[in-house]
């Protein structure tokens, strides 16, 4: 499969920089539109048209085998399926989508029994819309109101309306620019929010009353530190509001009535670099769960009155991570991760050991589900492994009893007979064990000669659980593994996993992949240039890193969103996200040493004449996160500096942020064309 087009040339502009006595050139930083976050150059415009002119071009002959994959995906997903009912109060809530629909349709009706009514339509609100996202979404304390938030251009700023739910009627009250959740008061005359600043960081908390003109919205707690990210929340028990703030790092929280948000707050303990916590109560006693002793965390109390004072109720594990801790009235659940899988304990308040939660299989991903009121004689649990679909229960606390309540359908049929999975450790090149799930068809081969899909994020501490993915089956079938590397920078077996792989530690994260990709060429599950990879935002930084490190292991290279770009991004304290980064990979601007050691690995910084595999990369036009240039630039340069004839495609979604498009099956529909373009380099018979 060929195709004649020749790739755009992305034109060079002098342009260069000195920091730290180094001179740094950067002849496509002209790609950045000096008018961002809109972007009118029309020489930007120009080249990233032609890059999605090129990109058409290239997928115009898989056209086919992407529309066949998007029947496979669509066919395993039940078109009509239904989130099973919840209560909350005197009411039952539930979502659905109707058989074709792109979004959901939010429904509930009377626990006393009554007609279902229908209190938010998704697909009304994104009709006509490119582009659709549902934020913030909060029913008051009297059941009357509904707040919820919405984003119809990717660029993650919401916009909130109140619905009156007993007449249908929308209130006049608007507000824009929104990047919180929305927690009502318990008088449901108003809610907390917070709105996001120039700078797209939420610095800010507020009360908005309904009726009230915006303007008039009381601000409870502005955050003056840059790095800093201020949220809102409420504790279980639903009597507390909670106003949060911090980075990476170090957190901070305040409590405020529920009952009266403009009482003075209550600074549970002021911040400290380094440590974390956050709050539940329980009858006037605080929960704390905190790293302050340990990167596995603890949990402590302390009371409302001295929140400051904690007491240990639960002590650091080294062999259990604590995740997080959840209040309910008459018993509390403690989560976490032992071994890299998770684990659910429910705690009496009198004391003793926990009860943990069996679960049947040996590699699988549980966790809380909506839980959403503070006395549940039963928890609603999610569960699911590599090749268990999703499984909701509800676990009896009295009896220990778990009972199913919906699993996943899979339309075109589905067979876990048919598959295999295994949980591998794989010895990094410091010795260090790292774990590796991976699922495959029963009759793969493991004599080498294999197709191996591989896949990591590595950073924020995010771990990848070892989930169920329908989509994933369509390589499973045609005889492609699917592994997940749970790599350094991840916080899958603990926080200091996490540490081990930022900052200064943040190459192990890059050679923990390279090393599980060998590993698996060891142990015969695939070969040197049968491994495709892929990688998002941050995982996009992995793929372009390890791309240049070893160019020669990977059949093809999916970098979505890539975060690759990231000296110029780190010394640019002016965009968005770069002052709360800096905990993450170093300030390149004040420190030197972060600054060499980002200039040693930051992808774009350090493309090399050589031969490259075959890259597919995407951004987003509208994206705050991972700015539409980081991808335009290194595409740019790759083009301009690699050695080989292999395809390269730079695709940039010009109405769509961060997430790529919304929806069911525009979003499958990317899918499906990465996918195809995967199959394809892959050489794999479709």
């Amino acid at each position: 499969m060929t195709n004649s087009a020749k790739p755009p040339v992305a034109a060079t502009r002098p342009y260069s920089f000195e920091r730290h006595g180094v001179t740094i050139e950067d002849p496509w930083n002209w790609l950045r539109d000096p008018g961002y976050p809109e972007v009118k150059d029309k020489d930007v415009l120009a080249y990233l048209e032609a890059e999605n002119a090129f990109f058409e071009g290239v997928m115009e002959p898989l056209k086919p085998l992407a529309e066949t994959l998007f029947q496979e995906m669509r066919g395993r997903i039940k078109e009509d399926d239904a989130t099973v009912p919840q209560k909350d109060g005197a009411w039952l809530y539930w979502t659905d989508h109707e058989t074709g629909g792109e979004y959901r349709r939010w429904w509930r009706r009377p626990v006393a029994g009554g007609d279902a009514e229908l209190i938010l339509d998704e697909p009304k609100l994104a009709e006509g819309k490119e582009y659709f996202v549902l934020g913030g979404f909060s029913v008051s304390p009297d059941d009357r109101y509904l707040a919820y938030a919405f984003d119809d251009n990717g660029s993650e700023r919401f916009e909130v309306r109140v619905k009156d739910l007993t007449t249908g009627d929308l209130l006049p009250d608007t507000i824009p620019g929104v990047l919180s959740d929305l927690v009502w008061t318990s008088d449901s005359k108003g809610f907390l929010y917070g709105v996001a600043n120039d700078q797209w960081r939420t610095d800010n908390a507020r009360w908005h009353k309904l009726g009230e003109p915006v303007e008039q919205d009381v601000e409870l707690y502005h955050e003056d530190d840059e790095g800093y990210r201020v949220g809102v929340g409420e504790t279980q028990s639903r009597n507390w509001l909670v106003i949060s703030t911090g980075d990476h790092v170090t957190s901070e929280m305040r409590l405020l009535p529920a009952d009266n948000p403009l009482a003075e707050p209550i600074l549970v303990a002021p911040r400290q670099t380094g440590r974390e916590y956050d709050v539940e109560e329980h009858d006037g006693t605080l929960f704390i769960h905190t790293n302050d002793t340990h990167t596995n965390w603890r949990l402590v109390t302390a009371s409302l009155d001295a929140p400051g004072e904690w007491h240990e109720r639960i002590a650091p594990s080294e062999t259990f991570y604590m995740t997080g801790v959840t209040t309910f009235a008459d018993y509390f659940v403690v989560e976490g991760r032992e071994q890299g899988l998770d684990q659910i304990e429910l705690h009496d308040y009198a004391g003793g050991p926990g009860k943990r939660i069996a679960f049947p299989e040996a590699s699988y991903v549980a966790s809380l589900g909506n839980n959403p009121e503070y006395a549940m004689a039963k928890l609603r649990i999610g569960y699911e492994s590599m090749v268990t679909p999703g499984t909701v229960y509800d676990y009896d606390v009295a009896t220990g009893a778990l009972e199913t309540l919906k699993v996943q359908i899979i339309p075109s049929g589905y067979n876990a007979s048919n598959y295999a999975t295994e949980r591998l450790h794989i010895v990094a090149r410091d010795g260090t064990d790292i774990p590796c799930s991976i699922v495959y068809p029963k009759d793969f081969p493991r004599d080498g000669t294999g197709k191996l899909y591989l896949y990591a994020y590595g950073a924020y501490g995010h771990a990848i659980p070892p989930g169920f993915s329908t989509a994933r089956l369509s390589f499973l079938d045609r005889g492609v593994a699917f592994a997940i590397a749970h790599i350094r920078g991840g916080d899958d077996l603990g926080q200091q996993w996490y540490h081990d792989g930022k900052l200064e530690k943040r190459a192990n994260t890059f050679n923990d992949f390279v090393d599980v990709a060998k590993g698996l060429v060891d142990r015969g599950y695939t070969h040197k240039g049968g491994i495709a990879i892929a990688g998002r935002s941050a995982g996009g930084e992995l793929m372009g890193a390890v791309v240049n490190s070893d160019p020669e292991l990977w059949a093809v290279v999916v970098a979505d969103v890539p975060f690759v770009d990231v000296l110029n991004t780190m010394l640019d304290d002016s965009l968005p996200l770069t002052p709360g980064e800096w905990p993450e990979w170093g300030n390149p601007i004040t420190d030197k040493a972060a600054f060499e050691l980002i200039r040693g690995y930051s992808p774009y910084d350090n493309v090399t004449a050589q031969a490259y595999p075959p890259l597919f990369i995407s951004g987003g036009l509208n994206d705050p996160r991972v700015t539409y240039w980081e991808p335009a630039k290194w595409a740019a340069k790759l083009r301009a500096t690699k050695t080989d004839d292999n395809v390269l495609v730079l695709k940039t979604n010009m109405g769509a942020g961060h997430g790529g498009k919304s929806g069911r099956w525009e979003s499958l529909r990317e899918a499906a064309e990465e996918n195809a373009f995967v199959l394809w380099q892959l050489g794999v018979a479709t």
